[in-house]
């Protein structure tokens, strides 16, 4: 089997159609993709287009992402946007797929217009169709969200269905509730006690407070706090914290302040006196939240500086008319914040057949269920192993 670029190299005739179906993320214009992104039935922070392009451009294994474009029939407003990669570049499949880009976050889900949901989700399709591939990959989409609802009914009208490779839940936050009353729920008065017991225990090193930058000004001086904190805890140990890496701490350093021009991101930082103790990036898309990564001071961790940040974030959150709810964007059974952020949703990854009775896709819905197997086994081993 062949790559989608080399099966365009040996059909020639269809290269044409390819090159204007699957176009460079720097080809869509910035205005149209920020038109489209105030629109979207689904807020997705990481497909904004500061995020996606510093992502794209800079990051390190996810450089040079494309676009699957789609434009109303009736003029020229952009209704509907996937990045994407082949699978071979993805996964080192060789077959004819495209994949959601992974945008350094986790979540994969399109922008779909909220206006135009059937036509945009029908063109997207048409255009992965005439850049040769023989299907979507989805990973990490919201499995039971507007943009794969709107997907699902334009494949249900060519006779198709979405097929689930994979999901879990995660957890998420209901910000239009009490703040109080959601922690007094989700963690019991026990726990809140001892919460409380510990955050006074860290006033013993300096009065804590609780910092959120926001404006330009201040953004840039929050994030190197947050970097210094990340890369001085385990992933800095591990060698995957941001600032160890050219590409990623170009891309970081230039995606949050470009957000923060456009009120789409800010930092919280958690203080015992002027020592900071834990800091946050959080992404804002419409009235959604995204809390993209936390770093903390390890010399501090008796108190559970990331917990006493995120009853901070909650607080915060909960708060703000603007937000009604926050995504963790973390992984299944995450040990610190789903114990408090109790809401659900499913996340998963979906193999998004393009033409009917295709043998090309049950080729790479058994090469995707294969590696996902391998996955799954080389990862208890590594557990098991580790123990």
């Amino acid at each position: 089997m062949v790559d989608i670029a080399q099966q365009a190299a040996l059909h020639p005739a269809s290269a044409k159609d390819a090159a204007t179906a699957r176009v460079p993320l720097t080809a869509i214009d910035p205005g149209q993709w920020r038109a489209l992104a105030q629109r979207a039935i689904e807020p997705n922070g990481y497909y904004l287009p500061a995020w996606a392009l510093a992502v794209s451009a800079t990051a390190r294994s996810r450089t040079n992402a494309s676009a699957l474009p789609a434009f109303a029939k009736t003029s020229s407003r952009l209704i509907g946007l996937m990045p994407v990669i082949s699978l071979w570049r993805a996964c080192k499949i060789p077959l004819p797929a495209l994949v959601s880009a992974h945008p350094y976050g986790t979540l994969c889900s399109p922008l779909i217009d909220r206006d135009a949901p059937i036509e945009a989700a029908t063109h997207v399709l048409q255009q992965a169709r005439k850049a040769g591939a023989h299907a979507l990959v989805l990973n990490d989409v919201a499995l039971d969200g507007a943009a794969m609802n709107a997907l699902k009914q334009a494949l249900s009208r060519d006779g198709l269905k979405p097929r689930i490779l994979s999901s879990y839940l995660r957890a998420s936050l209901d910000a239009t509730q009490d703040d109080e009353t959601l922690l007094r729920e989700a963690l019991g008065s026990k726990k809140l006690k001892e919460q409380r017991r510990l955050r006074h225990r860290l006033e013993e090193h300096g009065p804590v407070t609780f910092d959120v930058a926001r404006r330009p000004d201040e953004i840039g001086p929050a994030l190197e706090t947050f970097l210094q904190l990340e890369a001085s805890g385990w992933k800095g140990k591990r060698g995957t914290a941001l600032v160890q890496h050219a590409g990623d701490a170009a891309f970081i350093r230039h995606a949050v302040p470009a957000l923060a021009e456009t009120a789409q991101c800010e930092i919280i930082t958690l203080r015992a006196g002027t020592t900071p103790v834990a800091a946050g990036i959080v992404l804002r898309h419409q009235d959604r939240a995204f809390f993209f990564k936390l770093g903390i001071d390890e010399r501090f961790a008796r108190y559970s500086p990331g917990v006493q940040l995120t009853l901070e974030l909650t607080r915060h959150l909960c708060a703000d008319p603007a937000i009604a709810s926050a995504d963790s964007t973390a992984s299944a059974d995450h040990p610190m914040i789903n114990p408090i952020w109790r809401g659900r949703f499913a996340v998963g990854d979906v193999l998004v057949p393009l033409r009917r009775h295709d043998p090309v896709v049950a080729l790479i819905h058994g090469a995707l269920l294969g590696r996902n197997a391998a996955y799954v086994t080389a990862r208890g081993l590594i557990r098991r192993l580790r123990k």
